[in-house]
């Protein structure tokens, strides 16, 4: 093939035969057919190379890269220098595609150059045995449709599922491409480029099928975990919204807040002032902080981090604190 395909499609696998022949067939099924496979074998030693070699001798759009392990950041860096096309479609090897996901996407790139990356809906699959938590978080992320509700968002929970995006590759290297830093690479990637001014997108149209299994990248990687998801939060919080900032007010003094308190001691940032609606909790002193009830919200003086775990609850703290004049982004922000 020597027509630079219009997208890439970078795909790291590492033992994938089980779920890759059905990644593979729904992007051969693709209504946009202009584009280029890079999938990089990070030293599987099931049958995926084999896989991967019978799908490339069949379609030339195809393109294999083998590497002898290194670790999932390092697979998509050298994926991504491979990348010939301007535009990057993120997919993973146990993942299936909506026969109009490219198509969608490339569609809507080039009709809105302003926008540096376009997600879409998303169903997970198999939904037999889902919990209730991983429903909640896919109806929250796709009710995220538009720039505003995702940067609004953006420090609750990743904002896309990162095999379902098309970027611009130039944006992904300007922001210094994937990082291993021992948290998501993918969070970590979407909060330097809303840092850097890109602007974001999702398409209403579920595009994309994640698959669940015990297996996945998000059940069985410790950068996943819920504590390397924290201290991500923190680290990029600590580049704009806790800048040189030494006390905050939590809102929230569940398990949540406590995790949260741990976090900022260890960077010497204090807790002044604790928020909850519990009358058994209010008076109380909680690591040497007061916790009051919300009529005492009207102090400026500290920023707000709103770890409130219920669900509904980020709704109704948004709802109380707006005729107070707090804004969301400058004087409080919503971290779970």
């Amino acid at each position: 093939m020597t027509t630079t395909p219009r997208i890439s499609i970078l795909m790291p696998v590492h033992n994938e035969a089980k779920f890759l022949p059905a990644a593979l067939n729904s992007l051969v099924r693709q209504t946009f057919t202009a584009w280029e496979l890079i999938a990089v074998d990070d030293g599987s030693d099931d049958s995926t190379p084999s896989i991967l070699a019978k799908a490339a001798q069949s379609d030339p759009r195809i393109r294999i890269i083998h590497r002898s392990g290194g670790g999932l950041v390092t697979a998509l860096n050298t994926g991504l220098a491979a990348c010939r096309s301007q535009l990057v479609a993120r997919m993973d090897g146990d993942d299936i595609c909506h026969p109009r996901r490219l198509e969608s996407q490339v569609a809507y790139l080039d009709s809105n150059p302003d926008i540096g990356l376009v997600a879409c809906n998303f169903r997970h699959f198999p939904r037999r045995h889902l919990k209730q938590g991983m429903l909640a978080y896919e109806t929250w992320q796709n009710g995220l449709y538009n720039h505003d509700l995702i940067l609004r968002d953006r420090f609750v929970e990743s904002p896309f599922v990162h095999p379902s995006i098309v970027t611009r590759r130039s944006l992904i290297n300007s922001v210094g491409a994937y990082r291993d830093m021992g948290w998501p690479e993918d969070y970590d990637l979407w909060l330097r480029m809303a840092d850097a001014g890109v602007r974001f997108a999702r398409l209403s149209q579920e595009l994309f099928f994640w698959r669940d299994h015990p297996g996945r990248a998000t059940r069985s990687m410790v950068e996943y975990a819920a504590t390397a998801f924290r201290r991500c939060k923190l680290y990029h919080l600590q580049q704009g919204f806790l800048s040189n900032v030494q006390d905050v007010v939590i809102a929230g003094a569940g398990l949540e807040g406590r995790a949260w308190q741990r976090l900022l001691a260890a960077e010497g940032i204090r807790v002044s002032k604790w928020i909850d609606v519990d009358h058994r909790k209010i008076g109380t002193l909680l690591h040497g902080a007061p916790v009051v009830n919300t009529d005492q919200l009207l102090d400026k003086n500290n920023k707000i981090l709103v770890a409130i775990g219920v669900r509904g609850a980020r709704e109704q703290f948004r709802k109380f604190v707006h005729p107070l004049g707090l804004k969301e982004g400058l004087d409080f922000i919503c971290i779970a």
